[in-house]
């Protein structure tokens, strides 16, 4: 990576105030980038902005509402990305997990993944633009191991074809946007240590939870939403100069063979 190269830039993080989308805006301020998160809780972006401050330098941190499954919501944010001069990178990092049996899933269960990729479609595509205007930048989703793989046991046919519509998201503009010198890739992480089970099995199990699928990683243990901010900081850097239209496992081996 080149010295300074985040120094100055403007990255969006589409879900930064948790998980792999948090570290990946620590990461980044840290780096001298100026830093927007946006989520949907007035809250969590408070508190997400208040801690970025207190290790930024001169780069700014802001913070936006958005909840990707209100297309009104979804609107008010793109207007408020308009008066942003310059956006260099976007990360897509929101998202939920729920796994549920397929015969199980509810129409609402269902609306809930699906429609998160909805504002992902339409924030991105106002993104580009600015990028377009402003003569390139790079984008980064956060995919999935589910994706394209199935583990017995975790049922998530509603989350994966989510995550697999992302991954197929990630390739079509990979190629048409690569005139306008936009790269775009994803990472699909395995295992990775974050809140997002928190809701699934209680605060009480999580650890327990994640200690029982250290078996499935070749690497012996979970990944950490750090790791996951490194890779998607590769993807973004000028490191990964011509790369695009990759989808980056980070799994700790998983994809190629479950431990």
């Amino acid at each position: 990576m080149k010295p300074n190269e985040f120094k100055g830039k403007t990255a969006l993080i589409v879900g930064g105030t948790s998980g792999m989308g948090k570290a990946t805006a620590q990461l980044l301020s840290s780096l001298g980038a100026n830093v927007i998160v946006a989520s949907k809780r007035k809250e969590s972006v408070a508190e997400t902005v208040t801690s970025l401050l207190t290790n930024t330098g001169d780069n700014f941190v802001k913070g936006l509402i958005v909840d990707l499954a209100e297309p009104v919501s979804v609107e008010r944010f793109i207007d408020d990305l308009r008066g942003e001069g310059k956006i260099d990178y976007l990360v897509n990092a929101s998202g939920i997990f729920r796994p549920k049996p397929f015969l199980n899933t509810t129409p609402e269960e269902y609306l809930a993944l699906l429609n998160i990729n909805q504002g992902f479609y339409f924030i991105t595509q106002a993104v580009a633009k600015i990028m377009k205007n402003n003569g390139g930048g790079a984008i980064v989703n956060i995919g999935s191991y589910w994706a394209d793989n199935v583990v017995k046991g975790m049922p998530t046919s509603a989350y994966s074809m989510a995550k697999s519509g992302l991954h197929s998201f990630t390739k079509h503009l990979a190629v048409e946007l690569a005139p306008d010198q936009i790269r775009v890739n994803a990472i699909a992480p395995g295992l990775i240590e974050t809140n997002v089970l928190n809701d699934v099995v209680g605060l009480d199990k999580v650890e327990e939870t994640y200690n029982s699928f250290t078996g499935l990683n070749p690497t012996g243990r979970n990944g950490k939403a750090e790791e996951a901010a490194s890779a998607i900081k590769y993807l973004l850097s000028e490191e990964s100069s011509w790369v695009t239209g990759v989808i980056l496992s980070v799994d700790g081996g998983m994809a190629t063979g479950r431990g």
